[in-house]
Formats: C-alpha cells, structure tokens, sequence
C-alpha cells in the first residue's frame, strides 16, 4: 500500500460558478476536500466551521476583492501554515505584486491547465506539510489522468 494522501480542506472561491466547480472537481479527483463559494463573505463566514486547510481565491469578485480575503484568512490562521493560491485572468506584474502582497503563495492565470492545477496541488501539500502523522515525509497526491 502506498503512502496515505492527505485530506485537506480547501475553499475554493471564485464568482464565476463554473470556475469554482471546476477546481473543485479536480481538487476532488486527487482526495481533497473542496469548499466552494461563489462569494468571498460567505466564505468568511463559514471559515471557523469549514476548518480549511488552504485556499483557492479568485481576485476580482464583487463585494470583497481576493486579495482582502487572503489577509483575513491568513488572520484567521494565525501561525499555522496556510497555502494560499490566486487564480485570476491578470498575469501582470501588477497583478502578481497584489498577490504577494497579499500574502498569496502562488499565482495562477486563467484558464488553468489541469495538469498545473496539478502540480499545484502537490505544491500545496509541500507547503502544508506532512498530515498524515506516521512519517516525517511528504506526501502528495497523485497527479489526475
């Protein structure tokens, strides 16, 4: 038997439904537990019951832009590590220093590739850490196809 794959939680929230169902779908197809919204408040509201483990943001969505969400997600974390990645349909330079600001930890342009989504999801894994509790190694989950 091979190494466990992590269950972790990852809100998935973009405005655009089928972009949000979409990587959810994915994030599914390699054992995640997605949570999707298609409003960034309420995702915020139901942070503290959801429990995430990282989180997928789209930029620019009404009512609360991703970048002021990531900030209040990486509030709610506190200390732990909390993989944050932007999915938007702006690549540029000023687009990506928003997302650093932000304290996002990648920056994705859409459409998204699935075979990048991927590698995402196994740079989320790296970034979260060992969850499976019975080694000191990594491990990610295997690539969809």
């Amino acid at each position: 038997m091979g190494p466990a794959i992590p269950n972790l939680r990852v809100l998935c929230v973009d405005d655009d439904p089928d972009t949000a169902d979409s990587l959810a779908m994915l994030l599914e197809l390699v054992g995640f537990e997605p949570f999707v919204y298609y409003d960034a408040r309420a995702a915020l509201k139901d942070v503290d019951v959801v429990r995430p483990d990282a989180a997928i943001l789209d930029l620019r969505m009404p009512g609360m832009h991703g970048c002021d969400l990531a900030r209040r997600l990486r509030a709610w974390a506190g200390d732990k590590p909390f993989p944050l990645v932007a999915v938007t349909a702006h690549g540029d330079d000023d687009a990506r220093g928003q997302t650093a600001a932000a304290g996002f930890d990648i920056h994705l342009v859409k459409p998204i590739d699935p075979d990048k989504l991927a590698l995402v999801v196994a740079d989320i894994v790296i970034l979260r850490g060992d969850r499976t509790g019975d080694s000191g190694k990594l491990s990610a989950p295997p690539a969809p196809g």
